[in-house]
């Protein structure tokens, strides 16, 4: 029988279609290259290379081999992570930091990779994450709020269009397989048709 486990994270994610000059501090974001060397069902393996001392505007050119080729010794950070499906805001991982020469080395022989930079803020009780992504998944923006525990009655900001938590689509490892240049169009139909949308069983949604 397996062993209980605790390796889960919790998190709510929102599309965006800014980031609010108000929640910039002026610091400089995490660079962040990852690249998904298993992206099925909802199933991730993932090699994640981060600096805190790089800036890279995240344009629809932007090629994440070349910005890894050129600025490698400025990836001082690097993790495998191994995801499992996501259900309600809830989902398997695991993370374990290695060396970042290697990661480099594995993020340029596979995978599918992605770029983007990530912004730290604090919104009413929570600190969130604004990812800001490059590439053929430029120009998405999504925020998201992580807890250790279910994230309810949780203070959303208004520059969140609607909610996408439980939209597979819009995880790192979908995007990877499917970068969001290729279907923003039908998902912006689809927002324009259904209206924004917050799911009702994270408690009370309070929008500020």
């Amino acid at each position: 029988m397996s062993e209980l486990t605790d390796d889960f994270e919790y998190e709510r994610r929102f599309f965006c279609r800014e980031f609010p000059a108000e929640y910039d501090d002026g610091d400089t974001p995490t660079l962040i290259v990852q690249s998904y060397y298993v992206h099925a069902d909802n199933y991730a393996l993932r090699i994640r290379l981060a600096s805190h001392t790089l800036h890279v505007d995240m344009t629809s050119d932007v090629d994440p081999l070349a910005v890894l080729e050129q600025y490698r010794e400025r990836f001082t950070e690097a993790y495998v992570t191994v995801k499992g499906p996501s259900v309600g805001g809830t989902r398997y991982e695991v993370e374990r930091e290695i060396d970042t020469r290697i990661a480099a080395e594995l993020v340029k022989r596979g995978g599918e990779v992605i770029i983007k930079n990530r912004y730290s803020v604090w919104i009413a009780e929570d600190g969130w994450s604004i990812d800001v992504f490059g590439g053929a998944n430029a120009p998405l923006i999504v925020a998201e709020a992580e807890r250790s525990g279910p994230v309810t009655n949780l203070t959303i900001p208004k520059f969140c269009i609607t909610e996408i938590t439980d939209q597979a689509r819009f995880n790192n490892d979908g995007l990877a397989a499917r970068p969001f240049s290729m279907w923003a169009s039908d998902f912006e139909a689809e927002l324009a048709q259904n209206g924004p949308r917050f799911q009702p069983y994270f408690g009370k949604n309070r929008i500020v």
